[in-house]
């Protein structure tokens, strides 16, 4: 299993978002190549199904996100050969997996789950390329997360907190709501965190880095839960959640790290 636990006093763990979203296309390898420049100790992705397809990296089932703007519409219900057409860097799950195999290999790779079905495919996938052990698998969806545990037990398994699905928290415009609504719930977070992620059989926590309280995270630690937080991409909250302890995290641009 992936060890994510931070050593004392040693450096947070470095995992780019969708690759480096900041300096390339993002879940694309491109991006998966520029996190890796920039020295990424794991690089996340996420994994959407197509329903008479592959399975693909691709954040939602939007066509104007997974396109980079180029055209309109769903993902799940295309073919391949028609994503391709629009968005040509699509990449199938096996050509990432591939891309870590042949030119990353000691990179970790943080697979963000967008699908509720095929988790079996997922980890075959995974098994069959021997990335099991440097794999981390996270999610919110609890019954995703316990198949992928039943189909690949030495995977590392995350749970996500809270849910955003619609990728809310990177919307410039709702971060004073956003900001809000975390800011009321910050001191009630860590007594509910240890039993949520024991109920998803999750070792680790993908924590919204606005609730890395130091009394969230030593109270994981504590259980042997190590925290990962996302999404940070400026200086001053790299050096916040550092400063309460947090394991590892996420970022779309790796150089904060410099």
């Amino acid at each position: 299993m992936r060890d994510l636990r931070r050593r004392d006093g040693g450096p947070v763990i470095r995992i780019g978002h969708r690759g480096a979203a900041s300096l390339a296309p993002e879940n694309t390898l491109r991006s998966f190549r520029a996190a890796v420049e920039q020295g990424v100790d794991l690089v996340e992705f996420d994994v959407l199904d197509l329903v008479h397809g592959p399975l693909v990296v691709a954040h939602s089932d939007r066509l104007e996100e997974v396109s980079h703007g180029a055209a309109t519409g769903s993902v799940r219900a295309r073919s391949l050969g028609e994503l391709r057409e629009v968005a040509p860097e699509l990449p199938t799950l096996d050509e990432a997996l591939a891309y870590f195999v042949d030119e990353a290999p000691g990179v970790g790779l943080h697979v963000d789950l967008k699908l509720e079905t095929r988790l079996d495919e997922l980890c075959a996938a995974l098994t069959r390329h021997r990335l099991v052990e440097r794999t981390v698998v996270s999610s919110f969806h609890v019954p995703s997360l316990r198949a992928v545990v039943r189909h690949a037990p030495e995977v590392t398994v995350g749970f996500t907190f809270p849910e955003d699905r619609l990728g809310v928290s990177r919307k410039p415009l709702l971060q004073p709501l956003v900001g809000r609504g975390l800011a009321a719930v910050r001191h009630v977070v860590p007594r509910l965190l240890p039993r949520m992620v024991g109920r998803a059989g999750a070792s680790a926590l993908m924590l919204q880095h606005r609730l890395a309280t130091p009394d969230a995270v030593a109270r994981l630690r504590r259980l042997g839960i190590p925290v990962i937080v996302w999404t940070v991409d400026d200086r001053a909250d790299l050096e916040e959640v550092v400063a309460a302890g947090v394991d590892g995290v996420i970022t779309n641009d790796p150089r904060i790290f410099d």
